[in-house]
């Protein structure tokens, strides 16, 4: 007979083995909505991302690590920052970003306005200042057959569950 705790183990792997995986966050890119040593559940099974989903990236890059960044733009979309106001926009409309550390200030060398293509995206990290992301291209564009999967929860530490 399978006791409770058996029972669930069990469910955890398959859970973790079937429908989710865990990632672990590395560096403080993403600060203040995740801290380096966060694990996620990540769901791998999603066919299109959206604006604002925090996704994994395993697109090769100079790092040579997956990157836990923010989408900001889809493909079709047109990217503008006005570093001057701090400002980002998309497609001509500005981005609410209440989940950001600190007003954008850090330019990288790509150059604005800047269309990106179906099938890409453009990732920035929520700590602005101290993220390499497609602002630089080191990082560029991610191509969605890179995107490993979409940050669904935190699951440890355990006094964040919820990713915003």
């Amino acid at each position: 007979m399978v006791n409770s705790v058996e029972s669930a183990v069990i469910i955890i792997f398959l859970v973790f083995t079937f429908a989710f995986r865990a990632v672990g966050v590395v560096g403080e890119s993403m600060l203040p909505t995740l801290s380096n040593g966060d694990w996620l559940a990540v769901t791998s099974y999603k066919s299109s991302y959206d604006r604002n989903d925090i996704i994994i990236i395993t697109q090769p890059n100079a790092l040579d690590e997956p990157l836990v960044k923010r989408i900001i733009a889809v493909g079709g979309d047109t990217i503008d920052i006005d570093f001057d106001e701090h400002i980002v926009y998309v497609n001509g409309k500005p981005v609410s970003e209440s989940f950001i550390r600190e007003p954008t200030s850090y330019r990288g060398d790509v150059s604005f306005p800047l269309s990106v293509p179906v099938g890409y995206v453009f990732v920035m990290g929520d700590n602005r200042n101290n993220s390499l992301d497609s602002r630089s291209e080191i990082i560029g564009l991610i191509n969605e057959k890179y995107i490993l999967g979409k940050a669904q929860y935190r699951v440890f530490p355990f006094s964040g569950f919820k990713i915003s």
